[in-house]
């Protein structure tokens, strides 16, 4: 299949979508030193300044996760708020007490280059507007955290990296879970051999979708349905315990309601080969709750969480019969912290650019399968 027509960020209109509308440090480093990644940021205790984030986007990702998780960081405060809705920006204003020449509209959002309260912007916007946004954010002299899934399409991912190479300024893309001890652990698990070789793993995470009219379910907005907003945590999953690319991967795709789902896909099982010899099969839904985990199994025995993705009481077993069990963090404020220390120190991300790009290029290739009907190749 080739992959479904992505439309640019250009092509859907910021005024468009507006009117539519613990601990676990063995863990931590053992993870920041595997190849697979290129590293994570140190605390550096001699520069103590708080980097000033801006809010591109005040729906509901920043109002009830982002916003409250800033205030519990120790490298960044929320400097800034980008709106295109006037009562949001009043709220946000006297709620967090931010000046009026750090609120910024779309129209005027070009100015942010000329704050220097303003270090970092981090862009909470529908997909297919991740790269406009991103781009210009790096042109304005700003370095970018960029929500899941980077974008739409390969070509934009590789136009955001490319534009904050030039711009010489740091892009990272907001995977949480790799900054959740859980997920550590796990890395460590299948770095370290601790189940023998890894062999297999299970992944898979969905949810019952509610309104239908909301943005989500809009092709040229989310640029897929369940795979794109969700199924991608099981494919990093599948990604970082393997520690390598897939090769191969193989889909299908099931549709109970063709009308709520007549733009995105409803459900999506697929299949991954790595050059290493571990199997994937993984899955995603908007149809049904449960299944919010990922198993992987060695040749001496296994590990897991369940579940494994959400923002708070992820647990897991191993097949030792221990639990795998680490003091709930605020996910969104390690990774914002990470990012800071990244700034500060100048050091690249664990979750660059790069790393956005390479699920893009696996769920283009589930695109594809789904509509030939054959296995999709990587190189």
């Amino acid at each position: 299949m080739e992959p479904h027509p992505q439309d640019s960020a250009e092509a859907i209109s910021r005024r468009s979508f507006i009117q539519k509308t613990a601990t676990g440090t063995g863990a931590a480093a053992a993870f920041s030193q595997s190849p697979f990644f290129i590293g994570s940021a140190q605390a550096d205790h001699h520069n103590e300044k708080k980097l000033g984030f801006a809010l591109v986007g005040l729906g509901g990702l920043s109002t009830n996760q982002i916003a409250p998780a800033l205030a519990k960081t120790k490298h960044c405060r929320l400097a800034g708020i980008v709106s295109g809705t006037p009562a949001k920006i009043d709220k946000w204003q006297k709620q967090y007490d931010i000046p009026a020449k750090n609120c910024y509209s779309y129209e005027t959002y070009d100015q942010i280059a000329d704050n220097p309260d303003i270090d970092i912007i981090y862009i909470v916007l529908p997909n297919s507007m991740h790269p406009e946004y991103t781009i210009r954010a790096a042109q304005l002299g700003k370095h970018v955290l960029c929500e899941k899934p980077m974008a739409n399409s390969v070509k934009d991912c590789e136009a955001m990296i490319a534009a904050c190479k030039a711009a010489d300024r740091k892009l990272a893309i907001g995977y949480r879970c790799q900054f959740e001890p859980h997920h550590q652990k796990c890395i460590e698990f299948a770095r370290e051999e601790t189940f023998g070789k890894l062999k297999m793993i299970e992944a898979g995470f969905g949810f019952r979708i509610g309104n239908p009219d909301q943005w989500r379910l809009k092709h040229a907005y989310a640029g897929g349905g369940a795979l794109m907003d969700v199924g991608i945590y099981a494919l990093q999953a599948c990604r970082y315990l393997a520690g390598e690319e897939p090769v191969e991967i193989t889909a299908t795709e099931t549709k109970t309601d063709p009308v709520k789902f007549r733009e995105v896909d409803e459900t999506i099982s697929w299949t991954m080969k790595f050059k290493n010899g571990v199997n994937a099969y993984c899955s995603t839904s908007y149809a049904f709750n449960g299944i919010n985990r990922f198993n992987a199994y060695g040749d001496k025995g296994w590990f897991g969480l369940n579940p494994g993705y959400s923002y708070n009481g992820i647990t897991g077993k191993t097949s030792k019969g221990d639990a795998i069990t680490f003091s709930a963090i605020d996910q969104f404020a390690a990774e914002m912290d990470d990012f800071a220390l990244c700034v500060k120190n100048n050091r690249i991300s664990r979750v660059p650019g790069e790393e956005g790009l390479r699920d893009l290029r696996a769920i283009e290739a589930i695109y594809a399968s789904i509509k030939s009907g054959k296995s999709a190749l990587l190189s």
